[in-house]
């Protein structure tokens, strides 16, 4: 395995072929630091080609999934830096989101507590985000005196939730519970306390299990349409749909379907 990281837990499962990322300082309530955003970074990146992964996890250990910006890690330091420093931190901020976008694997976030700040941008950039009960969420950068548009959020959360509501929580930084983040579309589920991770490994296998090809397709698509008018997105699905019917998993699903029994994705 190429994927090498001091900062949090990982581990591939080899039967199920999902890759499961645990963020792992819960005294800080998994805070980050300059390491942990470079490691994040560089393992969404190796994990777009990282052979065997099919699916990712990524969780935090604790009560929180990611509180965001380390005050004392982070924060404080940023006072010592100068402006080119500054603008070096944050592309490695939009970096990491980048990367996670343009990873071909899909990617379930398992939020088992407190969602704030950049680790409210990380949940976002997944792409399924399955919640506990008590996982709040807020994009807090207004609180500290920033823009709310940080690490790619002013693309991203118009397209979960609209322009409105994303508007709102991104100017307030306000907390919403997570029964109305699952009402406006922020999160896919909201499940029963201590079972988020769970459930989200169980969906992110039942994706591993699919064709990868094909999902791999369709995240590249939402990505790319988003920007695109109308006549330009069908003619790229027209040539995606048809460079996957050329591929195996397409005879596969067909000859399953014919003999009666179960697709084997390969």
């Amino acid at each position: 395995m190429t994927i090498s990281a001091e900062s949090f837990r990982h581990e591939l499962n080899q039967d199920t072929g999902v890759f499961t990322i645990t963020l792992d300082r819960p005294d800080r309530l998994n805070a980050l630091t300059f390491q942990v955003y470079a490691e994040l970074r560089d393992a969404f990146l190796a994990l777009d080609t990282e052979q065997g992964v099919r699916a990712i996890v990524i969780t935090g250990s604790g009560r929180a999934f990611c509180s965001g910006g380390d005050v004392e890690d982070i924060i404080g330091k940023l006072f010592e830096k100068d402006s080119v420093g500054l603008l070096e931190f944050t592309r490695m901020t939009c970096a990491l989101i980048a990367a996670m976008r343009r990873c071909r694997r899909p990617i379930v976030a398992a939020l088992n507590g407190t969602v704030a700040g950049a680790g409210a941008v990380i949940a976002a950039a997944a792409d399924v985000r399955i919640a506990a009960p008590k996982a709040k969420i807020a994009f807090l950068f207004t609180k500290v005196g920033l823009s709310g548009a940080d690490m790619g959020i002013a693309w991203l959360l118009p397209k979960l939730i609209g322009f409105g509501r994303a508007s709102e929580l991104l100017m307030t930084g306000d907390f919403i519970d997570a029964a109305e983040a699952h009402r406006i579309g922020l999160y896919n589920r909201v499940v029963e306390e201590g079972a988020a991770l769970e459930q989200a490994t169980a969906f992110a296998e039942k994706l591993a299990k699919g064709p990868a090809f094909g999902i791999e397709m369709t995240k590249t698509l939402l990505n790319r349409e988003a920007h695109m008018d109308f006549p330009a997105a069908l003619e790229l699905e027209a040539e995606a749909q048809a460079m996957c019917m050329t591929h195996s998993d397409f005879r596969e699903a067909y000859e399953a379907f014919v003999g009666k029994r179960p697709a084997n994705f390969k």
